[in-house]
């Protein structure tokens, strides 16, 4: 975070991080993601190479269209300025819509939730999924979303939204209802239902281990 301020290259907290800091849980995480603007990259990996940190590409390879991966003893740094799939780069809006959060007396300006939902929104692969993080973010924040901003975002691609929500319907129907009524109907969804007594817990089907919070004690971080 020196490195980059020192260099003027500002930055917005992402991933794990962002993650503890939108729902209240924290999860293990293997790095910490700093969101950058597309032109101030090469000035980001200036700054972090003063700073000793070394091209993560010389232990493994990565896509460098749209992150740079950095590593010092062990910690991983990842400089982002797009989205994997090339969909979009991040751009002033991005950093108009920021929140903040000030962490052991570092103040530091934080992606904004729909984006942080955009993005994971289209990690669906093989071997690879972020929705457990975007159910979360559900969860804590929904009421708070500007649902708005995510469907202006996601454009043609709404059925991702449409089959998220639907899933997280069926994982936690009672929370999900408290999700603004007039998005279910602009995405043609039924609103889910209140449980039924004997219901059964369906979250346990998809993964044994404690990935959502609302099942979990307060303090209780989440499973990887």
């Amino acid at each position: 975070m020196t490195a980059l301020r020192t260099a003027g290259v500002p930055f917005l907290l992402g991933g794990g991080f962002a993650l503890a800091t939108f729902i209240g849980r924290w999860r293990d995480t293997k790095d910490i993601d700093f969101y950058i603007m597309p032109e101030a990259r090469q000035a980001a990996i200036a700054a972090l190479t003063r700073a000793g940190f070394a091209d993560y590409f010389d232990c493994r390879s990565y896509d460098r269209k749209w992150i740079y991966r950095s590593v010092r003893s062990n910690v991983i740094v990842d400089i982002i300025w797009s989205m994997a799939n090339q969909r979009s780069r991040v751009n002033d809006l991005w950093f108009q819509r920021a929140g903040s959060v000030s962490i052991r007396g570092e103040k530091l300006a934080l992606i904004p939730k729909e984006e942080f939902i955009w993005c994971k929104l289209y990690i669906l692969q093989r071997d690879h999924c972020d929705w457990t993080d975007i159910f979360n973010v559900f969860y804590a924040t929904g009421r708070d979303l500007d649902w708005g901003h995510i469907l202006r975002r996601l454009g043609e691609d709404r059925p991702l939204l449409r089959a998220a929500l639907t899933v997280y319907g069926w994982l936690c129907p009672r929370r999900a209802r408290e999700l603004p009524a007039s998005l279910w109907k602009q995405l043609g969804l039924i609103r889910p239902r209140p449980p039924g007594k004997n219901r059964r817990n369906p979250i346990g089907l998809l993964d044994s281990r404690a990935w959502f919070a609302a099942l979990l004690p307060q303090g209780h971080k989440l499973d990887v």
